[in-house]
């Protein structure tokens, strides 16, 4: 059985829809997955990048496409009155319902998701809304405690060392795969594509010469 590690943020609308479709996705392969919240801002700001909503014709095309896709796949969504919003509250909370070191469980993960993306629009940080989910999930630590607070810090670094820089990314066999759409690639990389025996992935992964923009 292989282990996937599973790096998101809850303002991620792909991220949400990654999740919703895993299941799906690889079925019939053999795997256990460890669900890592990350703060999505901060690998932005290590990479000197700009998320997708704060380029307005990106926001508008982002928005646009991820709407058709839910519509593809089966998946309710509605986008929050507010975004992008602050995840930090519920990035915390998804942490602080598991132990420390091991990550939230899916349902966990699944039901701050869909307190975000499928709640009729609302805003994911309402606080009679957030009050609403931490009474019914439960979280057995205070999601405002510093234990909690340095787990996140610690995943988005570790998020960082191992290069990744956007969510949805899922890590297995120390190999990073990015995106909603690299979730076929991933059950071949499960279900043993010989393409993964080739060379095609070192040799693609190696840094080579080209314009630098300044």
């Amino acid at each position: 059985m292989k282990r996937i590690e599973f790096f998101f943020d809850f303002v991620s609308p792909f991220a949400y829809l990654a999740c919703e479709q895993l299941p799906q996705a690889l079925a019939g392969s053999s795997y256990a997955v460890d669900y890592r919240p990350v703060l999505f801002a901060g690998l932005l700001q290590h990479w000197g990048q700009k998320g997708p909503a704060e380029i307005e014709s990106k926001r508008a095309w982002t928005f646009r496409h991820v709407h058709w896709l839910a519509a593809q796949q089966g998946t309710p969504m509605q986008t929050p009155a507010v975004h992008p919003f602050n995840p930090l509250a519920l990035l915390r909370l998804a942490l602080a319902c598991g132990a420390a070191a091991s990550g939230p469980n899916r349902r966990v993960v699944e039901s701050i998701f869909r307190h975000a993306w499928s709640g009729g629009g609302a805003d994911a940080n309402d606080p009679a809304r957030l009050a609403e989910l931490a009474a019914r999930l439960a979280p057995a630590r205070d999601p405002k405690s510093d234990d909690v607070k340095r787990e996140l810090r610690e995943n988005t670094d570790r998020a960082i060392v191992l290069g990744i820089f956007g969510v949805p990314t899922y890590v297995v066999d120390g190999r990073v795969f990015w995106g909603l759409d690299a979730l076929p690639m991933l059950r071949a990389a499960l279900t043993g594509d010989a393409w993964f025996d080739g060379p095609a992935w070192e040799a693609e992964g190696k840094p080579r010469e080209g314009v630098v923009r300044r």
